[in-house]
């Protein structure tokens, strides 16, 4: 009833504005003067409560028409979402389908083709792979085995040269103590001490050899001789030692031709034996003579 009341009351209110301005006649317009001068003079208000409630209930209406609306356009932009979101889904699990059947399809492949499956492909990998890392490694224990081993010997050979030089230190030690005594005895055993450390030292035994002639014990000595020269059949002083000791004990034959080995080997050994007192009953032996003068002979003749 108020929609068609108040439509009605505006109209009414347009027509005597208008009814007034009719009146002011054509040549009279209204100006801004005349309506303030109208508004001023105006006795009521131009509206009424009337008015005031359709226009409130037409803005509500409005209102709630345009929240109307937005729902609607919110729902269709949701809508439209959810169609994009379930094209998407779609079109991935068809990419993801489509890639296990390109899977599927390349094993039967394989398997056709001999492959058994992925899995003997790995299997058959996967062994191949222990297969070299267990020949490296095998090679590499070998390679540290040997090196292990040269390393020892390096090391057995360094201790080794320790040894021999503390050894060669200390018998050097003793042939200076030797040198150095006065008494056989000290001498004798300064030798030993040298065999102790060398048993097949050949000029310990001349030596030794030697001092056991001037205690008279020209047996000892031929025995270390013939031990000596066992050892080094050339050396000189132990023909020379040995020759002593023959002559010694009366085996004259047997000290000239031992004698004459050691000056064969060195020509100092016929001075040695001119003066030497073990040959004093060889010296009118006549190949004696001859083997001992022949040196000063050899001087006269020239």
């Amino acid at each position: 009833m108020i929609k068609f009341f108040l439509p009605f009351l505006f109209m009414m209110t347009f027509a005597g504005t208008l009814y007034g301005q009719d009146e002011l006649g054509p040549e009279k317009e209204l100006t801004a003067e005349d309506l303030e001068e109208s508004i001023k003079t105006l006795e009521e208000p131009m509206y009424t409560p009337f008015v005031e409630l359709y226009l409130l209930e037409e803005s509500k209406a409005l209102r709630k028409e345009m929240q109307n609306t937005r729902a609607e356009l919110i729902e269709k932009v949701v809508d439209k979402e959810l169609s994009v979101a379930d094209k998407t889904m779609s079109y991935a699990t068809d990419t993801v389908t489509y890639f296990f059947y390109l899977i599927a399809g390349a094993t039967s492949i394989l398997v056709v083709i001999g492959w058994n499956s992925i899995r003997d492909m790995r299997n058959q990998l996967t062994s191949l792979a222990e297969k070299r890392v267990n020949e490296l490694v095998v090679e590499y224990e070998k390679r540290l085995e040997s090196i292990e081993e040269q390393l020892k010997q390096k090391s057995d050979i360094i201790h080794q040269n320790q040894a021999e030089i503390e050894r060669t230190n200390e018998v050097h030690s003793l042939w200076l103590k030797a040198s150095q005594e006065t008494s056989q005895q000290n001498k004798i055993a300064a030798y030993d001490q040298i065999l102790d450390l060398r048993p097949d030292d050949v000029e310990a035994l001349s030596y030794k050899a030697d001092a056991v002639l001037e205690m008279q014990e020209p047996l000892w000595a031929i025995s270390l001789c013939q031990r000596a020269l066992k050892l080094a059949p050339d050396n000189g002083h132990a023909h020379y030692q040995l020759a002593c000791a023959y002559a010694e004990i009366g085996r004259w034959e047997d000290a000239v031709s031992t004698l004459k080995k050691a000056i064969e080997i060195s020509e100092a050994y016929r001075d040695d034996a001119s003066v030497d007192v073990s040959f004093d009953q060889l010296r009118e032996h006549e190949s004696f003579r001859a083997l001992v003068s022949q040196d000063e002979e050899d001087g006269t003749d020239a």
